[in-house]
């Protein structure tokens, strides 16, 4: 190793940090030699160079490093996700022992009337469904026991043909089956069981738990207060258990395109690490009010929708337009989730605006005392800002990979900051306009909402229809129908 490369290596060792990730060694050729993970990569890679290696094969591996990369990853489990896909993309000639075989456990859904859930290493084009890899034994025993407590289907591998007449297994009895055999559910309730646990197993918990609370609403409506505190204490145990936050992104191959896009980006914004996950902000109000701020995360240059936040901003009037303090409240609020660990780091962050939203987004990092790179996308003419150089901003081709993925994360943002508000509209529109009607009861409000859906479609009922409902007569329609459609 020349002088040169050595310089160049110390150089890159005192920038890495103690945290977990994977790191990627380069020969001269720019090729990867070899792939690891780390649990602290400052103290990982550093060792390669300390003292002479005992081994000859690592001698050999230290005499052919020209550069090293490294890829910050929020746990040790997703290091070893992340090291396992990077060594089947590349085949690093040095990893002869981790590029024999895929070691990581999968779940399968069987392909069957009524599936069963199957813990196996091998991913087969069985038309099953395939969830994982799961890289953490705890965490894969802790969904099997949530999922055989909460959400169980059948175990048995014979075939299900439904008979009312038949006993149900003891399994039933011990809860541990819905008894598909003895026809006591549905194929239907079967399946949307099934439905319930590919969220479960996919880390989209945020949308588990609201099919759950829907359907929690539905039992306390209908009085069946046992079967609501079930789903109660299901929706619990699965908050409970999402802190571990299994990435839906990080179980999807790596695309090698996509790998030289973060690559460019890490050389553009001279980035310490390769900016595996990317969070993107906007704001969306109307006038003022109802204003949110939201964030979604990209991993690997997918959208990773269960990571997705939204924040009601709280530090303004309603009716005040302040896009400047609400992007501060907004990076502060997502970032103290980070601190607590309560949400994974991300290694880059899009702010949707100019240099001045940007330094809001700053301030709120310094006030919080965390460090994280930061841009700032402005729309028109596709400005890439970065902090401290308001008059100094990166114009990149329309055509530029990197470019085009920053564009991918602001429109998503945007889209997202966009339904995120009009949900929050709209949900206000339909409670104050009921609520605002002289004499409507507020029982007799909540009926209408959940017997018609809106007070859209309320607006469009005939002063007869409205009449069908329990307690409304001719003289209460009438004064909802003008009401709702002055």
């Amino acid at each position: 190793m020349s002088l040169k490369i050595k310089e160049k290596i110390s150089a890159i060792l005192k920038t890495l940090p103690e945290r977990p990730g994977v790191y990627l060694m380069r020969d001269a050729e720019g090729k990867i030699i070899y792939v690891g993970k780390a649990k602290k990569l400052k103290r990982r890679v550093s060792s390669y160079f300390r003292h002479q290696l005992l081994s000859p094969r690592l001698n050999k591996l230290v005499s052919l490093i020209e550069d090293i990369s490294v890829i910050r990853t929020e746990t040790e489990a997703e290091a070893l996700i992340v090291e396992a896909k990077l060594i089947r993309r590349y085949s690093p000639f040095f990893n002869i022992e981790l590029k024999m075989s895929d070691k990581y456990p999968y779940i399968k859904v069987t392909k069957e009337d009524f599936p069963r859930l199957v813990i196996t290493r091998h991913k087969s084009d069985d038309g099953a469904v395939y969830l994982g890899p799961f890289v953490d034994a705890g965490n894969i025993k802790n969904l099997m026991r949530l999922s055989e407590r909460y959400f169980p289907l059948r175990v048995c591998r014979s075939k299900i043909n439904p008979d009312s007449k038949k006993r149900p297994c003891v399994e039933y009895s011990l809860g541990h089956s819905m008894g598909a055999c003895a026809g006591l559910c549905t194929r239907e309730e079967y399946l949307e069981r099934v439905a319930d646990l590919i969220l479960l197993f996919s880390g989209k918990s945020a949308e588990l738990v609201e099919r759950i609370r829907k359907r929690m609403d539905i039992a306390a409506k209908n009085l069946e207060f046992e079967k609501a505190a079930r789903f109660r204490d299901t929706i619990r145990a699965v908050w409970r258990l999402s802190r571990q936050k299994i990435s839906s992104a990080l179980q999807e191959d790596l695309d090698s395109e996509t790998w030289n896009v973060l690559n460019q980006i890490q050389k553009l914004l001279g980035l310490k690490t390769l900016a595996w996950r990317i969070d993107a902000f906007d704001i969306s109000h109307t006038h003022g009010h109802d204003t949110y701020g939201c964030c979604v995360v990209f991993e690997q240059g997918r959208p990773s929708p269960n990571l997705y936040r939204r924040f009601k901003i709280n530090s303004i009037e309603d009716g005040e337009i302040n896009d400047f303090q609400s992007i501060y409240e907004t990076v502060k609020r997502r970032y103290s989730h980070v601190i607590d660990n309560s949400e994974p780091s991300p290694q880059l962050a899009l702010i949707d605006g100019g240099p001045i939203q940007l330094e809001y987004a700053e301030q709120a990092l310094k006030d919080l005392g965390f460090e994280l790179p930061l841009i700032a996308l402005a729309e028109r003419e596709e400005l890439i800002f970065l902090p401290g150089q308001p008059d100094k901003p990166l114009r990149l081709k329309r055509s530029d990979p990197v470019l085009q993925l920053f564009q991918r994360l602001r429109d998503e943002v945007h889209r997202y900051a966009i339904t995120t508000h009009r949900k929050a509209r709209e949900k206000h529109f339909s409670r104050s306009r009921l609520d605002e009607i002289p004499g409507l009861g507020k029982k007799t409000a909540v009926e209408l909402l959940v017997r018609f859906g809106s007070s859209k479609k309320i607006a469009a009922l005939t002063p007869e229809e409205l009449q069908k409902v329990p307690g409304i007569g001719e003289k209460t329609a009438k004064k909802i129908l003008e009401a709702l459609n002055s």
